[in-house]
């Protein structure tokens, strides 16, 4: 699995976030020590605004209200989360962008970029979607994203942990499928809204337990995109709607 540790990401300089480098990701014990509870928090990116000229294996930053979204799950992270082991992110923009902000709350923690959990379409039993798709592409994805899970879901060695992953819909939808054991065809009948929480407990003995997924409960409202009728937002300031005045009475 290609993965390299990056502690400092390129976003707009407005939302820059610079990141300690001396620090690395916490290593796990060795695999001979007893098994453990493992926690894995999957958070998708915040909202972005497609733009064809960029290369789609970066893809396009967050939007003003993108930060905003992830800025909100980076403060229920640290609310909630008693520990925190590792930090993960998917190499594309948007989801770099997202993990800066989740960064600024916990400083000096560095985030392990894997290449696995970028963005792709595994294959789904929507036949529209998959008339869109290479067939050889929907296969590689399914196969790296099946590396992804038998090399995080699993139980940790010699005590408990806590894992964050920042990457896409498609990478959680898919990973959910596999630890409910059900067919992962079944991926695209889920709904997961940007910035939102899953959450995935992999017992000591192996077995799995889906917590939370798509939780947005840190979002207003208002602010909410990305899950299935969640309406197109913005952070612009609204246009005043000024009813006309009524002319006064002549004599």
């Amino acid at each position: 699995m290609s993965r390299s540790t990056f502690s400092t990401f390129s976003i707009a300089p407005v939302f820059a976030l610079a990141m300690a480098a001396s620090v690395a990701v916490a290593a796990e014990p060795a695999a001979s020590a007893a098994p453990a509870v493992r926690e894995i928090v999957l958070v998708r990116h915040g909202n972005y605004t497609a733009d064809a000229s960029i290369d789609e294996k970066i893809g396009p930053p967050l939007s003003p209200i993108g930060v905003a979204q992830a800025r909100l799950a980076g403060a229920r992270l640290h609310a909630d989360l008693s520990r925190l082991d590792a930090l993960h992110v998917s190499p594309m923009q948007r989801a770099r962008d997202t993990a800066a902000a989740i960064g600024a709350e916990f400083p000096g923690r560095a985030f392990d970029v894997v290449d696995d959990i970028a963005e792709c379409t595994p294959p789904t039993r929507n036949a529209e979607v998959m008339a869109k798709e290479k067939p050889a592409d929907a296969a590689a994805c399914k196969a790296r994203l099946d590396r992804v899970f038998a090399t995080y879901f699993r139980p940790a060695q010699g005590g408990a942990r806590t894992e964050v992953f920042v990457c896409h819909g498609n990478v959680i939808r898919y990973l959910v499928t596999r630890a409910l054991g059900v067919d992962t065809a079944a991926w695209l009948e889920m709904s997961v809204g940007h910035a939102s929480l899953t959450r995935i407990r992999v017992e000591a003995d192996g077995r799995f337990k889906v917590i939370a997924v798509g939780d947005v409960g840190h979002i207003p409202a208002n602010l909410r995109t990305g899950a299935s009728g969640d309406a197109d937002r913005s952070l612009a300031v609204p246009v005043l709607n000024v009813a006309p005045v009524a002319s006064a009475p002549t004599s």
